[in-house]
C-alpha cells in the first residue's frame, strides 16, 4: 500500500526525493469497510488521507438530512476536512467510504513535523490545496452553467468509472440534481 504513495509523490516531486522514507514512515495503513465515516460533522478532523485503494464520500446533510455531495475521491487522491484539520475547529463536513478502502493516514503531529522539517512535503502540500481548489471552483462555475443533463454528459467525461462504481443516488448529490431527475435524464443518453 505505502509503495503507491511513494509513486505518488516521486510523480509529482522527481525521483531525487530527499526524506521521502521519512515522509513515509508518518503515513500509517488503515483499513476500512464500505459505509464507515472516517469524520463526521462536528469533530475535529485528526487526519489527511491518501486513498491507495477504495472510494470515499466527502458531503454534509442539509436541514432535511439530505446529503449534498462536495466530492467523491477515488485512488491516487489526497481527501481530508482541510479547515477544521489546519484551524482545529469542529468539522463541516463529514467523509465516508463508499467502497472498502486502503488508505494511508498521516496525523497533525506528523503532518507539522514533515512540513516543518522536509521542504519537498510543503510542496506536496500546496499541491493538495491547489488542486482541491481548483477542482471545486471549476466544479462549482461548471455545474452552475451547465443544464442536469450536460452536468451528466461532464461526469460521462470528466469521471467515466463513478457511473459503474457508485450508487445513482450518490452521483446525483454529487451533480447535485434530484436522484428520479438524474435516473429519467440518464436513460436517455
Amino acid at each position: 500500500m505505502i509503495e503507491v504513495l511513494r509513486q505518488h509523490i516521486i510523480k509529482r516531486l522527481g525521483e531525487e526525493v530527499d526524506n521521502l522514507d521519512t515522509v513515509l514512515n508518518h503515513f500509517k495503513p488503515i483499513e476500512v469497510n464500505r459505509n464507515k465515516f472516517l469524520l463526521q460533522q462536528g469533530e475535529i478532523c485528526k487526519h489527511v488521507y491518501f486513498v491507495a485503494k477504495g472510494c470515499l464520500q466527502v458531503f454534509i446533510y442539509d436541514s432535511q438530512m439530505n446529503e449534498t455531495t462536495r466530492d467523491i475521491v477515488t485512488e491516487g487522491t489526497w481527501c481530508s476536512e482541510l479547515i477544521s484539520f489546519g484551524s482545529g475547529q469542529a468539522a463541516t463536513e463529514n467523509i465516508r467510504t463508499v467502497e472498502p478502502s486502503q488508505l494511508l493516514a498521516i496525523d497533525q503531529h506528523g503532518f507539522q513535523k514533515m512540513m516543518q522539517t522536509v521542504p519537498q512535503f510543503d510542496q506536496v502540500y500546496k499541491q493538495i490545496l491547489e488542486t482541491s481548489y481548483a477542482n471545486s471552483v471549476y466544479r462549482i462555475n461548471t455545474f452552475v452553467s451547465l443544464s442536469a443533463l450536460d452536468r451528466i454528459k461532464w461526469l460521462m467525461e470528466k469521471r467515466p468509472t463513478l457511473m459503474s462504481r457508485v450508487s445513482s443516488k450518490l452521483i446525483a448529490s454529487y451533480l447535485g440534481i434530484n436522484k428520479d431527475v438524474f435516473s429519467r435524464l440518464k436513460a436517455k443518453l
